[in-house]
């Protein structure tokens, strides 16, 4: 199928075929049905290849705007035909989003498996890294943990029933697609999430600014976990009596670190002793 032949053009805002993409900001805040926005060319490029390969992301849609169309050829391609492809003007699709949307870069797509935490783990090799996330609810600090995970090869991501959804809009952004990558799956409480990690025999770290041990003086293990909690409160006092922790050395006079810098250091540090990077 040619280029021409996938595209279809949205003259009316209030057009039923691109109702999905009415008012995003909103859309951020009651993701229904598995569904989620994905926004700019390096996202829909991971959601591209996700759709091909199945399993757990689809597409629904992709919405463009008709200046962008050409420059996106080859990653319109990559989408399975039966993915329409919706183009507008910029006046056209700023009134369906409800602002005005610089990128012009959109699709709707669909987690259609959602593996729970001990079919997660049950994936993962004898030497794996997994970063546990416990309580993070801002959405840069999410993106940046996934993006983080991406970076410095971990091999899944896992989250407690507090943590925000990394499939919102601005965390799958910020994290630039990588939790269309990363292995990831959600867990009930913390004391679950530590307990899964136990039976399968990983070494639970956890990261805080009082933990007992400097980062940079971890051994390997053949199964490592890095708990990082969020900012202010940290890991909740339990977590800290479960686990080992760690601590990222810094300046005097500075509370803390961001937590999704903080995992960064933290991963990277770990990954090393690994032999990972």
């Amino acid at each position: 199928m040619s280029l021409d032949d996938r595209l279809v053009r949205i003259t009316d805002p209030a057009d039923p075929r691109i109702r999905q993409f009415g008012d995003i900001r909103e859309r951020d805040l009651r993701r229904t049905h598995g569904q989620f926005i994905a926004e700019g060319t390096v996202v829909l490029r991971l959601l591209a290849d996700a759709a091909r390969r199945g399993g757990e992301f689809g597409a629904e849609a992709v919405f463009l705007l008709e200046n962008r169309v050409a420059g996106l050829a080859e990653v319109i391609a990559a989408f399975p035909e039966h993915v329409p492809v919706y183009v507008a003007d910029r006046g056209v699709m700023n009134a369906v989003v409800g602002f005005d949307i610089h990128r012009g870069v959109l699709a709707l797509g669909r987690r259609a498996v959602e593996p729970t935490i001990e079919a997660r783990l049950a994936t993962l090799s004898d030497h794996a890294l997994v970063v546990a996330a416990i309580g993070i609810a801002n959405h840069d600090n999410i993106g940046a943990i996934f993006r983080n995970a991406a970076a410095f090869g971990a091999d899944a991501v896992l989250l407690d029933e507090t943590c925000c959804d990394p499939l919102y809009r601005k965390a799958l952004r910020v994290s630039v697609g990588a939790a269309l990558k990363i292995p990831y799956a959600r867990a009930g409480s913390a004391a679950d999430l530590i307990s899964a990690l136990d039976r399968r025999g990983f070494a639970v770290w956890g990261l805080s600014p009082s933990g007992g041990h400097d980062i940079r003086e971890i051994g390997a293990s053949r199964r490592m976990a890095l708990l990082t909690g969020t900012e202010g409160e940290g890991l909740p006092p339990e977590v800290m009596k479960a686990v080992r922790t760690a601590r990222i050395p810094q300046a005097p006079g500075l509370d803390s670190l961001n937590a999704g810098v903080a995992t960064g250091v933290a991963l990277f540090a770990i990954a090393s002793a690994m032999g990972r990077i």
